[in-house]
């Protein structure tokens, strides 16, 4: 069996992650006794747009700065000139946390892009799909600065895995962003999750292929699905809430900027929806967001496991309690997942 499930962008409140990338893969490998390496390393793009009114969530591209997009906070200020030397083209992390910095500053839900310095035409030539985007939020980016806030875009941990994309249980296999290759790292440079995935999954096509054996023994039969007492959901803002309340937590407690103080506290209510979901999933006729709600505390849970075990701050993990970076790279790995 392959897994090739995607990420887990949407245990946070921000994200242009797809509507199910909430850890399924990793939940599943976890309760079958994968390990779990470094998944405390989300990548958090810096600029996407705010737009509440909008649905779906959409990705403004860095291509925006690097075509003469400039940082302004509420007050048209370049905040990013006092963070880095290359201001607005800084790196996606430094970008991120310093527009996180920001927002909790001015008590604000989100900066400003600032395109004015370019031509309507200009704009609307190289950024035409951009543009069209922000029109349908009722924002014209040739007159109006574009409203962006971080959100969770990628995940360089993941299933544990070697060269041949194996994990630790015979016959697992996992590919793209749901494994930790070790390709990325503490922090991903953009594009090479496509050439990751291209790469690995042809490795795995290649050892898989002409060797069917390698699969091992027949696959057990699975048993029928037992619903025991298990009756129809009839409260499903349960699930709802519970879904809301888990992403807003890993936004505000273990999101771009972390503290030893955040983690507990949210390890400790994890700990709670876990039992509360766990309930709600026996008592009642399992449904697609039930399965859903219980991978995400799965893998929050894991998530912030991984993040305590940290003490420093490297790449995409940044904690107030442990600024500097650890002389020796290591790695952080849960072994399965019990509860």
């Amino acid at each position: 069996s392959i897994l090739s499930t995607g990420g887990a962008g949407r245990i946070w409140q921000y994200t242009v992650c797809p509507h199910d990338s909430c850890g399924d893969g990793m939940a599943i490998a976890a309760r079958a006794g994968a390990a779990l390496q470094d998944i405390e390393f989300m990548q958090f793009h810096p600029t996407s747009l705010y737009a509440p009114s909008l649905k779906k969530p959409f990705l403004i591209s860095e291509a925006v700065r690097g075509f003469g997009g400039i940082l302004k906070n509420y007050k048209g200020e370049e905040f990013m000139n006092q963070v880095h030397p290359l201001h607005s083209l800084a790196p996606r992390d430094i970008v991120a946390r310093a527009i996180h910095s920001e927002m909790q500053r001015l008590g604000k839900p989100n900066m400003f892009i600032d395109l004015s310095g370019r031509t309507p035409k200009d704009i609307k030539s190289h950024f035409p799909n951009i543009y069209a985007k922000c029109l349908d939020a009722g924002i014209d980016i040739t007159k109006e600065w574009i409203p962006v806030v971080p959100a969770a875009h990628y995940m360089c941990g993941g299933v544990l895995v070697d060269t041949w994309s194996r994990t630790e249980i015979k016959g697992l296999y996992a590919c793209g962003e749901v494994a930790a290759t070790g390709v990325h790292g503490a922090n991903r440079l953009a594009s090479n999750s496509l050439m990751e995935a291209m790469v690995c999954a042809r490795l795995t096509a290649a050892r898989l292929g002409p060797h069917p054996d390698r699969f091992g023994d027949k696959l057990p039969a699975i048993p029928a699905w037992r619903i025991g007492n298990a009756v129809p959901p009839d409260e499903a803002v349960l699930v709802t809430h519970m879904w809301d309340e888990i992403r807003r937590l890993m936004w505000d407690y273990v999101g771009i900027v972390r503290t030893n103080k955040r983690l507990d506290r949210a390890a400790h209510r994890i700990k709670m929806l876990r039992k509360e979901i766990r309930e709600y999933y026996f008592r009642y006729l399992v449904t697609p967001d039930t399965l859903e709600l219980r991978n995400l505390a799965v893998c929050a849970e894991l998530i912030v496991k991984c993040a305590k075990k940290r003490h420093e701050s490297r790449g995409l993990h940044f904690t107030l309690d442990y600024p500097k970076q650890a002389k020796r790279p290591r790695q952080t790995v849960v072994d399965g997942y019990k509860g």
